[in-house]
C-alpha cells in the first residue's frame, strides 16, 4: 500500500510540474528558444527525484513544447505566434445531397502522386515516422506463422488470432467481447460499409460532420444515399443542437460520426459531448456508427 501511495505522488507531482511549465510556455513567460532549467535545477526547485524530473521533461518533448539542444540542455520550441488561428464551426447547407462529392473525389485522387503535397486527406504517416525494417520483419514473421503462409482462406469471420487480439484490447475501454463477437474487415470503409447496408436502403439520408473525410461521402454515394451535412466544430465536433433541429426537420437513418481526431478537422469529441450525441439518437431512435480509426494513435 504505501508503494503504491508513492507512485502516485510520484505522479502527481510530475504533472504538475509540467503544467506549470505549460504555463509559462503558453503564456509567453517563457519564449521560443529560451532555456529552460537544467534537470538537476528542476529538482531542486520542484523537490523531486530525477527520474520525475526526467519524466515531465520527456513528456513536454512529446507535446513538441520543448526539444533538447546537444551542449545546450533543453529549450522552448512552441510559438504560440506560428499557431493559425481557430477556425469556426462549419456551416453547411440544411439540404441533404447525392450528387455533390464527385469533383471532390476527383481532385483527391488527381493530386495523390504529387510529392510537393503532404497528402493530409489519406490519414496516412510518412515513410520517415514508421519503423519500415521491424515493420517488414515483423510481416515476413507473420506470414511464415500462418496457415499455408497466408495463401489460404482464413476463417469467414477474420483470422481467429487476430480477433482474439483485438477482443483483449476492447478491455481498456471497458468492452466485454470475446473473439467471436468480432468481425474483421479489409480496412475501416469495409467496416462501414457493412454497417451502412445493414441499417439503410438506397434513398435513406445519414447525418455525418462538415467536413467529413471524402471515403464516406463516396461510400454513401455508391449506397444510393442522401447525405446530411451538420455544423461541426474544431474543437467540440458535430453541433447537438444543430443535430436536434435535423432530428426533427428530416428523416434520418443513422448518425456517423468520426469521433477522436476526426479527418480533416482533428477534431476529438469531448466526453460529455459524447454522451449528450449518444442520449440525443437514443431519444429518437437513430442508429450510431462510430468511425473510430484513430482512437489508439494519440500522445498520452
Amino acid at each position: 500500500m504505501k508503494r503504491k501511495l508513492i507512485h502516485q505522488q510520484q505522479d502527481f507531482l510530475y504533472q504538475q510540474v509540467i503544467k506549470q511549465i505549460e504555463q509559462y510556455i503558453y503564456k509567453g513567460t517563457w519564449k521560443p528558444g529560451d532555456k529552460l532549467p537544467s534537470l538537476r535545477q528542476t529538482c531542486k526547485l520542484y523537490n523531486i527525484s530525477m527520474s520525475t524530473a526526467l519524466k515531465a521533461y520527456y513528456e513536454l518533448e512529446r507535446k513538441f513544447l520543448i526539444e533538447a539542444k546537444p551542449q545546450s540542455g533543453y529549450v522552448v520550441r512552441f510559438s504560440q505566434a506560428k499557431l493559425p488561428a481557430l477556425p469556426g464551426a462549419s456551416n453547411p447547407s440544411e439540404k441533404s445531397k447525392t450528387n455533390h462529392v464527385g469533383s471532390l473525389i476527383e481532385k483527391v485522387y488527381s493530386s495523390l502522386n504529387n510529392e510537393h503535397l503532404i497528402q493530409l486527406s489519406m490519414g496516412v504517416p510518412h515513410d520517415e515516422l514508421l519503423p519500415i525494417p521491424k515493420l517488414n520483419k515483423v510481416l515476413v514473421q507473420a506470414m511464415r506463422s500462418i496457415k499455408g503462409s497466408g495463401t489460404s482462406y482464413d476463417s469467414i469471420q477474420g483470422n481467429e488470432k487476430l480477433r482474439y487480439q483485438v477482443a483483449r484490447r476492447a478491455v481498456l475501454w471497458h468492452g466485454h467481447l470475446s473473439k467471436n463477437d468480432i468481425v474483421t474487415t479489409h480496412g475501416c470503409i469495409n467496416a462501414i460499409a457493412y454497417c451502412m447496408m445493414a441499417l439503410t436502403k438506397k434513398g435513406d439520408t445519414i447525418a455525418v460532420e462538415s467536413p467529413v473525410y471524402f471515403g464516406i461521402l463516396q461510400l454513401a454515394q455508391n449506397l444510393g444515399l442522401k447525405i446530411l451535412e451538420l455544423p461541426t466544430h474544431p474543437v467540440t465536433g458535430i453541433e447537438i443542437d444543430a443535430l436536434k433541429k435535423a432530428l426533427v426537420k428530416n428523416k434520418i437513418s443513422l448518425c456517423l460520426v468520426i469521433s477522436n481526431f476526426s479527418n480533416p478537422l482533428g477534431t476529438s469529441m469531448p466526453d460529455e459531448h459524447k454522451k449528450k450525441l449518444v442520449a440525443l439518437l437514443e431519444l429518437h431512435n437513430v442508429p450510431l456508427i462510430e468511425d473510430d480509426l484513430y482512437g489508439d494513435l494519440y500522445f498520452g
